[in-house]
C-alpha cells in the first residue's frame, strides 16, 4: 500500500508529465488536411538533437526535461528553507558592500561606460539593429509602463496606444501622412520629439480622467479597449493615418547647428546613442519622481487607495499624473521607431505588444527602475537569440510559449522579479507575515 507522500509525489510527476506533453504538442510540427493526425504523431516521434550530442525522438527529450524539472522542484521543496538561509548568509556581506553610495555610483558609471562602448564591441549587423529596435526602444517602453504599473499599481493593457501616438505624430510632423503637417511645414523628426511626448501625455490625461475612478480588472479592461481603439483608428482612418497600408516615407533625423551638419542614415549605431541619451534622461527623471512626494503618493495609492485618500491624497489626480508621465517615454519610443524604420503601420500596435512590455516589467521587478531595465535587456536578448539562432524544431509561433513559461517560473520562485526595489521587497516580506507598510509610506519613508 502506497504512503500518502508517495501518492502525492506520483500525482505531481504525472501532472508535470502531462503539462510537458501539452508543451511538446504545441511546439511540434503542424498537421495537414490530408493527414489530420500527423501533427500529433510527429510532435512526439520526430527526431531532434539532444543538446547536439545525439539524435533522439522528441518525447525522449521532453521526458528528460520532465525528470530534471521534477527533481529540481523536489529538492527545492525539501530544502528551500536551508537553501534560502545559506543564500542569505553567503550574500549578506556583498549586499552590505553594494549599499554604499560610492559603490552604487561607481557601478552605475561603469554600466554607462559599457553601454557607450557596446556598439564598438557588438559589430554583427543583426545585433546592432537589435540593440536599438528590440532593446533600447523596449527599455524606454518598460520604463514608462513601470511608472503606471510599478509605481502607481495600475494595470495598463493598452500601453501600446501611447507608442502608436508617438509614431504617428512623427509621421504627421514630417509630412508622411495624408493629413497635412502642422502649419503646412514638413519638419525634421527632431521637432516631433516634444510634439509626440506632449500628445502622448495628453492622451494619458484623456484616458485617465474619466476612467481612473475604476480599479483592478475594470481598469485593465478599459485600458485594453483604449489600445484597441487607437489601433482601429490607425487602421481605418485612411484619409488621416494612411490606413492599413501605412504611412509614406518618414525622413531620418538630421542635425544642423552652425558648421555641424549630421544626418542619421540606415546604420543603427547613431540611433542607439540617441536612444541611450534619452534612456538616461528618463531614468534620472523617473528616479527623482520615485523618491519625491509624488512617488510616495503613488506608492500609498498602490498599497491602499482608501487609506491614502483618508490622509488627503487625491487618488484621481495622481493616477492621471502616472498615466501622463508614463506615456512620455512611450511617445519618444514611437518617434525613434518611426524615424529609424521610415515607416509606420497599424500592424505593429497589437495587444501582444502591450503584453510583451508588461512581461518585461513583471520579469525585472515592478517598481524597480534597474529591474525593468534588466528585464528588458534579458528578455529581448533572449527573444532575438532564439530568432537569430533557432533551436531544433523551433517555430516563430512558439516564442510566446517560452516567454510564458519563464513568467510562470518567475511567479513561482521569485514573484517580486529579478531585481525588485527595496521597498517592494519589504512590502512582500511584510505582507507574508500579515504586517502593513502603509504608515511608513504615508509619512515619507523612502526606499
Amino acid at each position: 500500500m502506497r504512503s500518502p507522500v508517495a501518492a502525492t509525489q506520483i500525482r505531481r510527476f504525472l501532472a508535470l508529465l502531462a503539462l510537458m506533453a501539452v508543451v511538446e504538442l504545441i511546439t511540434g510540427p503542424p498537421g495537414s488536411a490530408e493527414e489530420p493526425t500527423i501533427g500529433i504523431t510527429r510532435s512526439f516521434s520526430e527526431p531532434t538533437s539532444f543538446f547536439g550530442l545525439f539524435v533522439t525522438p522528441r518525447f525522449v527529450l521532453f521526458f528528460a526535461f520532465t525528470v530534471i524539472i521534477y527533481l529540481v522542484a523536489s529538492l527545492w521543496r525539501s530544502q528551500s528553507t536551508s537553501i534560502v538561509a545559506i543564500w542569505n548568509t553567503t550574500t549578506a556581506q556583498p549586499r552590505a558592500f553594494t549599499q554604499r553610495r560610492a559603490v552604487r555610483l561607481s557601478t552605475r558609471g561603469g554600466l554607462l561606460v559599457i553601454a557607450i562602448v557596446l556598439p564598438l564591441i557588438v559589430t554583427d549587423p543583426f545585433w546592432q539593429s537589435s540593440l536599438v529596435e528590440q532593446i533600447a526602444v523596449y527599455i524606454l517602453l518598460a520604463l514608462g509602463l513601470n511608472v503606471v504599473t510599478g509605481f502607481a499599481g495600475l494595470l495598463d493593457l493598452g500601453y501600446v496606444a501611447f507608442y502608436a501616438i508617438g509614431a504617428y505624430a512623427t509621421a504627421w510632423v514630417t509630412g508622411a501622412l495624408p493629413l497635412a503637417p502642422p502649419f503646412g511645414i514638413h519638419m525634421d523628426p527632431f521637432f516631433a520629439i516634444p510634439i509626440a511626448i506632449v500628445l502622448a501625455m495628453v492622451a494619458g490625461v484623456i484616458l485617465g480622467a474619466p476612467t481612473l475612478r475604476l480599479r483592478g480588472d475594470y481598469l485593465a479592461i478599459v485600458t485594453l479597449g483604449f489600445g484597441e481603439i487607437i489601433a482601429l483608428f490607425a487602421n481605418n482612418l485612411n484619409t488621416i493615418t494612411g490606413g492599413a497600408t501605412g504611412t509614406n516615407e518618414i525622413p531620418h533625423f538630421t542635425f544642423h547647428v552652425g558648421p555641424v551638419n549630421y544626418r542619421w542614415g540606415l546604420g543603427p549605431v547613431p540611433y542607439y546613442y540617441l536612444a541611450l541619451g534619452f534612456v538616461v534622461i528618463f531614468i534620472v527623471a523617473f528616479s527623482l519622481l520615485e523618491h519625491s512626494r509624488v512617488g510616495r503618493a503613488w506608492t500609498a495609492i498602490r498599497e491602499d487607495e482608501v487609506a491614502a485618500e483618508s490622509v488627503g491624497i487625491n487618488p484621481l489626480k495622481y493616477k492621471v499624473m502616472a498615466f501622463a508621465i508614463g506615456a512620455a517615454s512611450a511617445g519618444f519610443a514611437g518617434v525613434m521607431t518611426a524615424a529609424q524604420t521610415n515607416f509606420v503601420s497599424p500592424a505593429t500596435f497589437t495587444l501582444v505588444f502591450s503584453i510583451n512590455i508588461l512581461v518585461l516589467v513583471i520579469f525585472g521587478g515592478m517598481g524597480s527602475i534597474a529591474g525593468v531595465i534588466l528585464g528588458a535587456v534579458l528578455v529581448q536578448t533572449f527573444q532575438m537569440f532564439i530568432i537569430h539562432t533557432p533551436p531544433a524544431g523551433f517555430q516563430p509561433q512558439d516564442l510566446y510559449i517560452y516567454l510564458g513559461a519563464i513568467l510562470v517560473a518567475m511567479m513561482i520562485f521569485r514573484p517580486a522579479g529579478l531585481l525588485p526595489s527595496r521597498r517592494r521587497r519589504r512590502e512582500l516580506t511584510m505582507a507574508e507575515v500579515g504586517k502593513s507598510t502603509a504608515g511608513e509610506i504615508l509619512i515619507g519613508e523612502q526606499s
